[in-house]
């Protein structure tokens, strides 16, 4: 997508899953939480408002894509999605899944504690798992 660059603390953050037709898929890495980010390919968009009504639209179908998939890898119980935007302005939506007794439950995952990396084997089996699931 031209002119499209991810916020450099969105790239330090998480590992590429994928390019859907829309969004970058990400994968947050935090182990505590199975944790999807997509974020529109489109330069300067800061709010969901600032997409055309097609791209809003692809949008919320891929953000629904990514909440089933991951709740069918992970068995979650409940899958959150937000768009806060106050730490990186670039729109991006996260889609978390959650279970009681994970360690935030059941309060938000923003902010709670510090992120506890995966090692390579886990985020690489968690990445085959849900590309699998996705394809």
């Amino acid at each position: 997508m031209s002119g499209f660059v991810l916020h450099p603390r969105l790239a330090a953050d998480t590992a590429l899953l994928a390019d859907w037709d829309l969004s970058r898929v990400l994968l947050m890495n935090d182990s505590r939480f199975a944790w999807l980010i997509l974020v529109p390919r489109r330069a300067g968009v800061a709010e969901l408002h600032d997409l055309g009504p097609l791209d809003r639209s692809v949008l919320v179908e891929e953000v629904a894509r990514a909440s089933a998939a991951l709740k069918a890898v992970t068995g979650a119980v409940k899958i959150n999605i937000g768009a806060l935007g106050n730490v990186v302005a670039q729109l991006h939506f996260h889609v978390v899944a959650r279970n009681p007794g994970d360690a935030a439950w059941p309060g938000p995952v923003w902010g709670y504690g510090g992120p506890v990396p995966y090692g390579a084997a886990a985020r690489d089996g968690l990445l085959a798992r849900l590309t699998a699931r996705l394809a």
